[in-house]
């Protein structure tokens, strides 16, 4: 982790971030309320492992004819999934003041 002054080899190789997410990763559904800049800065700077972000298609168990869009962050490690489930309300807000 950055911030405590540890390099990542994945991350100085690239190797971080996936393009696809492999089958044994866990999932971590969401409603995107701010960039996406702002999820992978947080993972950047307070998670090790390697991760998935991207687009996730849910049904709903009423009417599989309709489909909801959601983002969604898949992490290789499972605790790493838990810590950013825990933290997703405080950083998945609004900052806009009117």
């Amino acid at each position: 982790m950055l911030k405590h002054r540890e390099v990542n080899p994945l991350n100085v190789f690239g190797l971080r971030q996936l393009d696809y997410c492999p089958p044994h990763f866990t999932v971590v559904p969401f409603d995107l309320r701010v960039s996406l800049k702002d999820i992978t800065d947080w993972i950047y700077e307070n998670l090790s492992g390697r991760f998935y972000i991207g687009d996730y298609f849910d049904s709903s168990d009423d009417d599989p004819s309709k489909v909801k869009m959601q983002k969604a962050v898949a992490f290789e490690l499972h605790e790493e999934a838990s810590y950013f489930g825990l933290f997703l309300p405080t950083i998945n807000t609004y900052n806009y003041e009117f």
